[in-house]
Order: C-alpha cells, then sequence, then structure tokens
C-alpha cells in the first residue's frame, strides 16, 4: 500500500478504495469469497480519464481542431496506451489476483493493466477529487503528450489509423484495391480503407502500398471520420468492453 501511493503521490484517506482498485476479479473467483473488486471504479475511471485527459490535450494543442484533439485523446485512452503508462509505474506488481490469473500472465495481460489503471484513477477521483486526479494524470501522461506534438501526423497514416480504431473496437480497418490504370511500367492504383462496413477513404498511388497510405491519411484527416470517432468512443468503446467483463 504505502510503495504504491509513493509511485503515484498520492496518499488515500480511504485505503479501502485502493485496495478495491487493485484487486483482480479473479481473486474472488479463486478464493470463492464475497469482495469488492475494481470493475466498477474502472467503469468511473474510464469517463474520469476521458475528461481529465480531454482538458490536458484541449490545452497543450491550443490551435489544433477537434478532429486532431479527438485522435490524440483516443490514442492516449486506448488499452495499448494505458498498458504503456501501467508498465512504467510496474503496476502489475501490486494487482491482487487468482493464483492461476497471474500463472496465465496476468500480471504483464494489456487489458488488465489498462483496466486497473483506470480503476486507480476512479479510486483517487472518489478520494481526493478531480484536482487530485489531474495531478496523477499529469504525471502519468504528461510526457506523452508532448510526444504527439514531436511526432509528424503523416509518418506512419495506417499504423494511425489502426491503433485509433483499435482503441475502440478489436476490429481492424481493410484496405481494398477498387481500380488500377496505366501500362505496366507507369500503373496507377486506387485504394479504399473500410472498417465497420463504412469507406473512411481513398487514395491513389503508384503502387498498392502507396495507394492504401493515402487511403488512411485521407481517413485519419476528414472531418466526418473525426465526428464519427468522437461519438463512438463515448458509446461504442465503453460497449464492446461488457462482453469480456460478463466471461470472466
Amino acid at each position: 500500500m504505502e510503495l504504491i501511493q509513493s509511485v503515484l503521490g498520492h496518499t488515500f484517506q480511504d485505503r479501502s478504495l485502493l485496495k478495491e482498485a487493485l484487486t483482480h476479479a479473479s481473486l474472488g473467483y479463486e478464493t470463492q469469497k464475497t469482495q469488492p473488486d475494481n470493475q466498477r471504479l474502472e467503469f468511473l475511471g474510464d469517463a474520469v480519464l476521458q475528461l481529465v485527459l480531454s482538458e490536458m490535450v484541449y490545452l497543450q494543442f491550443g490551435r489544433a481542431d477537434e478532429g486532431l484533439l479527438t485522435k490524440v485523446r483516443a490514442q492516449l485512452v486506448s488499452t495499448k496506451a494505458l498498458a504503456i503508462v501501467a508498465r512504467r509505474i510496474n503496476l502489475g506488481g501490486f494487482i491482487l489476483m487468482g493464483r492461476a490469473e497471474e500463472n496465465n500472465g496476468g500480471r504483464e495481460r494489456e487489458s488488465t493493466l489498462a483496466d486497473t489503471l483506470e480503476a486507480l484513477a476512479g479510486a483517487i477521483y472518489l478520494d481526493g477529487g478531480i484536482d487530485a486526479t489531474k495531478k496523477i494524470a499529469h504525471q502519468l501522461f504528461h510526457q506523452q503528450i508532448l510526444d504527439f506534438g514531436n511526432t509528424p501526423t503523416d509518418q506512419n497514416p495506417k499504423g494511425q489509423l489502426q491503433e485509433i480504431l483499435q482503441s475502440i473496437s478489436p476490429q481492424s480497418p481493410t484496405y481494398q484495391i477498387i481500380d488500377e490504370s496505366g501500362p505496366d511500367h507507369a500503373k496507377s492504383f486506387h485504394a479504399t480503407v473500410m472498417w465497420g462496413g463504412r469507406e473512411l477513404g481513398r487514395g491513389f498511388g503508384k503502387s498498392k502500398k502507396d495507394a492504401e497510405v493515402e487511403a488512411a491519411r485521407v481517413a485519419l484527416l476528414s472531418s466526418e471520420f473525426a465526428t464519427s470517432l468522437d461519438r463512438l468512443t463515448s458509446v461504442n468503446y465503453k460497449a464492446s468492453k461488457i462482453p469480456a467483463k460478463t466471461c470472466e
């Protein structure tokens, strides 16, 4: 308890909140004892992080439009990004879990680390309020937000698009070459990128790869995509997590 509080820089007034945030559901299943686990706090913490990180991104990128702000936030709250932050503070070593879950790699599982970090955010919010939560979020996420400002937005459009979409759903975007023209030595390709039954963008290129990259870039820059992403992040992302909880 003392060590994790020192790492976080927050001393809990109600230590039961900290214990609950660190308790994985597998512990109760294995011990057959009724005890609070971190699923409820994870639900709260997800919303708290969305709010706090939205404000941080808004203040950091003063000239960015809504589309870019939405994309940066979506990447920050993705399971992969949250797991990276959790590993940085060795959060896996503090989780209370069943022996079987631990033996199956539970302490290093991305989803478990991300869920526990969200639960901690919820616990800190209940214990210390929004100011305490902002302080912890700044400590844990400030460098990642700065890194976004130092990375060219078009460095890897396909990778960026996939990471953003997979922060909402496990489904990956798919690419199709819908047309090609010109002689064999100077062909031009026309690609489209699809996700969830919707076309996100189209692109042209001198190779299939170039056309796919351009389609991803067009999708990332689309204002329609940004609007849809904002809606999906707040609705579908939460819905996509419900089955996993039911099956645990």
